[in-house]
């Protein structure tokens, strides 16, 4: 079994798992010290758990408890793949922590579930402006609805919480070029990072990992259109930590690549500067 850690923060652990074991090979049991929800991406597994058995396939998840112990087998394929997310208890306790929902042992393919499942793989194959610690808050609590089959609360109303989402949108854009993750917005709105993403969702319609990303390519258009320096400055100034990464994304935002983007805006790129523009434009109200 090989582990990778993904992403680690106070609330919430992501590990990539990979098993080659197969059909004949020697069941191995493992405790868990934390609640846990592991998506099934790939192959297929039996656990046995508190008295039942359960044969996972892609699509489904295993749902851990703390203390329990479960003994996986492989008898039919062989190997599988798991994305899981491991909690704190103070996450758990504001999502739901109702003993009959994390002693479940594991759920079927849902589609409900399973379409955030394959959105938080994207997340961690960074081919998503979505923060993989935000979907897994969002993948742990859709399981909870889904599980307890109530549905959630109505987004909220209040002038306060709105200000509140305001206010910590604009802290966000101000410092989009440092290292900000959910915990540290939820920090500046002073209230967990489990209701904050919530709230910032409900009332600005993107999540804050979202709207970070977007600021910091909102900043460096600016800076492409307006000055001269380096892409690779500018990428590393306006926040991203990797040059690829910030091509890829910009890419995807803008139809472009920087460098035409920039040629585009300074007249530059060969061809008619009008009908290379007018492209320009097309693309970017498309997204």
């Amino acid at each position: 079994m090989n582990r990778t850690t993904l992403l680690e923060r106070r609330r919430i652990i992501v590990s990539d798992f990979r098993c080659t074991a197969g059909p004949g090979a020697k069941p191995f049991s493992e405790q868990y010290d934390s609640h846990s929800i592991s998506y099934v991406r790939k192959g297929s597994f039996g656990c046995h758990c508190r008295g039942r058995f359960h044969e996972l396939v892609a699509g489904s998840i295993l749902v851990g408890h703390p203390g329990d112990e479960y003994t996986c087998t492989h008898d039919h394929v062989c190997g599988d793949e798991c994305l899981s997310f491991f909690l704190d208890p103070e996450l758990v306790e504001a999502i739901g922590d109702r003993a009959e929902i994390w002693r479940i042992g594991s759920v079927p393919p849902l589609a409900e579930l399973m379409v955030l499942g394959e959105l938080a793989q994207t997340a961690a194959d960074g081919n998503s402006d979505i923060g993989l610690d935000e979907v897994g808050h969002m993948f742990a609590s859709r399981f909870v609805e889904v599980v307890s089959g109530k549905p959630r609360k109505v987004g909220p109303d209040a002038a306060r919480d709105r200000r509140r989402a305001v206010e910590t949108a604009l802290w966000i854009d101000a410092h989009s070029h440092r290292q900000i993750g959910l915990e540290d917005a939820a920090a500046q709105a002073g209230i967990s990072p489990f209701h904050f993403l919530r709230l910032f969702s409900d009332v600005l319609g993107v999540t804050p990992h979202q709207y970070l990303v977007r600021s910091r390519l909102r900043h460096a258009a600016r800076r492409l259109a307006d000055d001269d320096s380096s892409i690779t400055d500018i990428a590393y100034d306006v926040g991203f930590g990797d040059l690829s990464n910030f091509v890829r994304t910009f890419h995807r935002a803008a139809g472009v690549s920087p460098l035409r983007f920039r040629q585009a805006s300074k007249g530059t790129m060969k061809g008619t500067m009008k009908g290379k523009r007018k492209i320009l434009q097309e693309r970017l109200a498309l997204n």
